[in-house]
């Protein structure tokens, strides 16, 4: 499996070795030895697993309480996948990154906790699967809103569908500092 570090220490994007024949192809997309390899050692407890059609933007979401290290990708369609970090007091403080994650191109992506994470749907339909290093805690769920001005993300999508919730997310400047994943030296 190769992998690349972002603009953003501590997320990765993974490439996993694909073996193709007559019948199809194989790839393996979780193996603990060589993720801990390239260094994520998180232990997952939790999959989780969406399908959203075309134009469908979920997140930025984030867990306060209980952080999750989240290790995602797409097993059908494709989608365009964010990463902010909103640590207080990192260096990279309000800066994001992104990758196509796609069925195709077989692609996982590493979100370590104190990073909110979001995703638009850029296929007719997706599913993407993530894993979690913590249990989904709903009175921990926080987020920021997609469209934050600050953060300035270009998505592909002009007029995306949002759940409820997501449409009443806060801008990162309005965030309490308590509300947000504080910064550790050393740390990714």
């Amino acid at each position: 499996m190769k992998s690349r570090e972002t603009d953003l220490p501590g997320v990765v994007v993974l490439e996993p070795k694909s073996y193709s024949d007559h019948r199809g192809s194989f790839f393996e997309c979780y193996n603990q030895r060589i993720l801990a390899a390239v260094g994520i050692t998180a232990s997952f407890v939790q999959d989780n697993q969406s399908r959203s059609r075309r134009g469908v933007l979920r997140g930025l979401h984030y867990q306060l309480g209980q952080p999750q290290d989240k290790l995602v990708r797409a097993i059908s369609g494709e989608i365009f996948d964010v990463v902010v970090d909103i640590r207080q007091g990192s260096p990279t403080f309000g800066r994001w990154t992104s990758v196509i994650l796609s069925a195709e191109n077989t692609l996982l992506l590493y979100v370590p906790k104190g990073f909110a994470h979001g995703f638009a749907v850029l296929s007719e339909t997706a599913e993407v699967v993530y894993k979690c290093s913590d249990f989904y805690a709903p009175s921990q769920e926080r987020g920021v809103t997609w469209n934050d001005p600050e953060l300035a993300i270009p998505w592909p999508v002009a007029e995306p569908i949002l759940s409820d919730k997501d449409v009443l997310l806060p801008t990162l400047a309005t965030i309490p500092a308590g509300a947000l994943p504080a910064y550790r030296p050393g740390s990714a």
